[in-house]
């Protein structure tokens, strides 16, 4: 079973590696995380409020009579072949919540194994800290843009860091890349980002304003600009919020 809170596209990937790119984007629902450090505030279904990441309708399982379950990943496939343009193949991308949580079901791997095996670029957007085996050939053609989470998302260390999953996505997917999400009250960021880097193989690094709307964005991304000039990292907007600020399914 699949359960997923959303599909939406064609659109533009809004951030990361692949920014700009046309894009269809399966959100999976369930994460193994809250993040409520990330202070998006929200009102559950049953009048109670939170605060989380700004995918909180994905997360929270309050939401979970919206999110819609899936048996196959054929009938899954069948639904997202209606999202497809006739004239081009749009990068297929698997979100969350955190999809890492269905990596040993059988369907969601059928479900990877086919969008490879049709040539569609896939990629999967984890925070990274679930184990993880990439042993089968299609595996390591997928794109695993890895958002490690850092200590203002209020999660243990413990939970959010896995250098074995880190260490299995970079080591054998050429294309995985991490980010790392940032707002300018976090003034330790740098020394965090730099302890978990010298444990890790080399490997491309973003660093993205934290914000789940424009104004938001706006009023972090200098900061991280300037971060990654003083650093060397390199810079991810949030694309789709400052175009359509915290509208879904964008």
């Amino acid at each position: 079973m699949l359960d997923v809170s959303e599909i939406f596209g064609p659109t533009i990937q809004g951030e990361g590696k692949k920014i700009g790119t046309p894009s269809i984007f399966i959100r999976l629902g369930r994460c193994n995380f809250d993040c409520d450090g990330f202070g998006v505030e929200y009102i559950t279904p049953s009048g109670v409020k939170k605060f989380g990441c700004d995918s909180y309708y994905a997360v929270d399982s309050e939401f979970k009579k919206f999110w819609k379950s899936y048996e196959t990943s054929q009938d899954l496939i069948n639904v997202v072949e209606n999202y497809i343009p006739k004239n081009y193949k749009p990068d297929i991308v698997i979100t969350g919540g955190e999809p890492i949580i269905y990596w040993k079901n059988p369907e969601f791997q059928k479900l990877l194994e086919y969008y490879v095996n049709n040539n569609f670029n896939v990629t999967i957007e984890t925070n990274g800290s679930l184990d993880i085996e990439l042993d089968k050939p299609y595996q390591q053609e997928i794109l695993y843009s890895i958002s490690v989470k850092l200590s203002n998302v209020n999660e243990s260390y413990k939970k959010r860091v896995n250098f074995r999953a880190l260490n299995e996505m970079i080591a054998k997917s050429k294309y995985s890349y991490l980010k790392f999400v940032i707002d300018e009250n976090h003034q330790n960021c740098i020394d965090e980002i730099n302890d978990i880097l010298s444990k890790l193989p080399k490997v491309e690094v973003f660093l993205m304003p934290k914000g789940d709307s424009n104004d938001e964005v706006v009023k972090n991304s200098i900061y991280v600009i300037e971060l990654c000039v003083q650093y060397g990292y390199k810079y991810s907007d949030r694309l789709h919020i400052r175009i359509w600020d915290n509208k879904r399914g964008v």
